[in-house]
C-alpha cells in the first residue's frame, strides 16, 4: 500500500534527509516569493494582474511572486529562455552539437546557459518595471537611476538564487529542481483561484463548474496514460563464440515513450506565447501612431481566445517534436546497438535501424503532441462556452502538476529500488 511506501521512505536515513532538504528549499522559495520590493503599490499591482490574462498566466509560473513584486518575481523564466536559446543553437551550430554529445561538453553548455540567464534576468526585470511604470494605476513609485539599477539587480539576483536552488534540488534526485519550483508555484495559487471562483459563482454556473471538474479528472487520467505509455522495440544480441564458450544471444527491448518530451513543450510554449503581447505593452504610449496601433492590434489578437488557443496548440505541437529531436538521436542509438552486437529483428543494422527508429518515434510523437495540445487548449474552449475566467489556464496547470508528480515519484521509486538491490 501507499502508506507502506511512505514508511519505507521515512526509514531510509539519507533519503529522508534528502526529502527534508528539498522541502526546506521549497519553503525558502515560498518565503522569498512573499518578500516585496518596497517601490510598488501591491494592491494596485494585484488589480492590474487580475485584469490582464497574459500577465496572470506569467504570474502563475512565477508562483505569485510577480503579483507581489517580490525579489523572485521573474521565477526561473530567464533560465528557461536561456535554455530554449541554447537548445536552438545546438541544433543549428555543428560545434555545439558535437559538444552536447560529450558529458563534459554538456556541462559547458549548461554553464553557458546559466551565464546567459543573468543578462536575460536584467533585461526582463527592466522590461517589467518599465511596463508597470507605464500603467496609469500608480503601481510603481518614482525612482531615480540608482533606484532603478538597484531594483533590477535585486530581481536578477533573486532569479539566480532560484536557479541555484533548483540545481540543489536536482542533485538530490528528488525530481527536476526547475520543474518542482514551477510545480510549487502553481499549486500554491490553486487555493486562491478556487476561492475567487466560488466568490463570484452563482447558481447558473454550477453546471459549468461541474464540467470543469470532469475535464480536470479526464486530463489527469489522460496525462498519466500518455506519460506512462511506451512502445517496446525488441532488440536481440548476436551470440559470440570465444574459444569453447558461447557468449550473448540475449533478447531485450528498447523502450520508446509516447511523450518523450515530458512537460517541457508546455513550458516552452508558454514562454514564447507570452513574448509578443509583453513587448506590445511597451509601445502603447509611443509617440509614433503606427507603433501604437500595431501594439494595440497585437494585444487584441492575443486576447482573442481563438487565436490564442490556436497559437498555443501549434507551439506545443511543434515544441514536442523539437525537444524530442534534441534528446533522442536515432543514429547514435543505432551505432551503439551495432557496436554492442545488437539488432532489431527484421531490420538491418546501421542506417536502416536509425531510419526505423526515426519513423517510429515520429509516429509516436504525433500522438503525444496532439494529446498535449488538445488537453492544453480544452479549458480555453470550455471557457468560451461557460465563461469561468479563473479556470482558463486549468489545463496547463494540470499538465505540469501531474507530469512533475509522476517524474518525482519515479525518481524516488528508483532510489528505493536501488537501495533494495544494494541491500541497504
Amino acid at each position: 500500500m501507499w502508506y507502506d511506501k511512505l514508511l519505507q521512505i521515512w526509514k531510509i536515513k539519507d533519503l529522508r534527509r534528502n526529502l527534508l532538504f528539498v522541502f526546506a528549499l521549497l519553503v525558502i522559495f515560498r518565503i522569498l516569493a512573499h518578500i516585496p520590493i518596497p517601490v510598488v503599490n501591491i494592491a494596485n499591482l494585484r488589480d492590474f494582474f487580475s485584469s490582464n490574462q497574459v500577465l496572470g498566466l506569467l504570474n502563475l509560473f512565477s508562483g505569485g511572486g510577480m503579483e507581489n513584486f517580490s525579489i523572485v518575481m521573474l521565477g526561473v523564466g530567464p533560465y528557461i529562455t536561456a535554455s530554449i536559446i541554447f537548445q536552438l543553437l545546438v541544433m543549428i551550430i555543428p560545434s555545439l552539437e558535437e559538444m552536447s554529445k560529450d558529458p563534459q561538453g554538456s556541462q559547458k553548455i549548461n554553464q553557458y546557459t546559466r551565464i546567459l540567464a543573468a543578462p536575460l534576468a536584467l533585461l526582463q526585470s527592466y522590461a517589467m518595471i518599465t511596463l508597470l511604470r507605464q500603467s496609469s494605476r500608480g503601481i510603481v513609485a518614482d525612482m531615480d537611476f540608482m533606484g532603478l539599477i538597484t531594483t533590477m539587480i535585486t530581481i536578477s539576483a533573486g532569479t539566480m538564487l532560484l536557479m541555484w536552488i533548483g540545481e540543489l534540488i536536482s542533485e538530490k534526485k528528488i525530481g527536476n529542481g526547475i520543474s518542482l519550483l514551477i510545480f510549487v508555484g502553481i499549486i500554491t495559487g490553486i487555493p486562491g483561484a478556487i476561492m475567487r471562483t466560488f466568490a463570484v459563482l452563482d447558481s447558473s454556473q454550477i453546471f459549468s463548474l461541474l464540467v470543469f471538474a470532469f475535464v480536470a479528472i479526464v486530463t489527469i487520467v489522460g496525462v498519466v496514460i500518455i506519460t506512462e505509455g511506451q512502445r517496446n522495440i525488441p532488440v536481440s544480441y548476436a551470440r559470440q563464440i570465444r574459444g569453447q564458450r558461447m557468449y550473448g544471444g540475449s533478447n531485450t527491448y528498447l523502450p520508446l515513450r509516447v511523450n518523450m518530451a515530458g512537460v517541457i513543450p508546455i513550458i516552452f510554449a508558454v514562454s514564447i506565447i507570452l513574448f509578443p503581447p509583453m513587448i506590445a505593452q511597451f509601445f502603447l504610449r509611443a509617440k509614433t501612431e503606427f507603433l501604437v496601433r500595431a501594439a494595440e492590434f497585437t494585444i487584441q489578437v492575443f486576447q482573442n481566445q481563438l487565436v490564442y488557443g490556436v497559437l498555443y496548440f501549434v507551439f506545443i505541437f511543434a515544441f514536442t517534436y523539437f525537444y524530442t529531436a534534441v534528446i533522442f538521436h536515432p543514429t547514435q542509438i543505432a551505432e551503439n546497438l551495432q557496436k554492442q552486437g545488437g539488432f532489431i529483428p527484421g531490420i538491418r543494422p546501421g542506417r536502416h535501424t536509425a531510419d526505423y527508429l526515426a519513423a517510429t518515434i515520429s509516429r509516436m510523437n504525433f500522438a503525444g503532441a496532439l494529446f498535449l495540445g488538445l488537453i492544453a487548449v480544452l479549458p480555453l474552449a470550455l471557457n468560451s462556452f461557460f465563461g469561468l475566467q479563473s479556470l482558463v489556464i486549468g489545463g496547463t496547470s494540470v499538465l505540469i502538476v501531474v507530469s512533475v508528480v509522476i517524474e518525482t515519484i519515479k525518481q524516488i521509486g528508483a532510489q528505493l529500488t536501488m537501495r533494495d538491490y544494494e541491500g541497504l
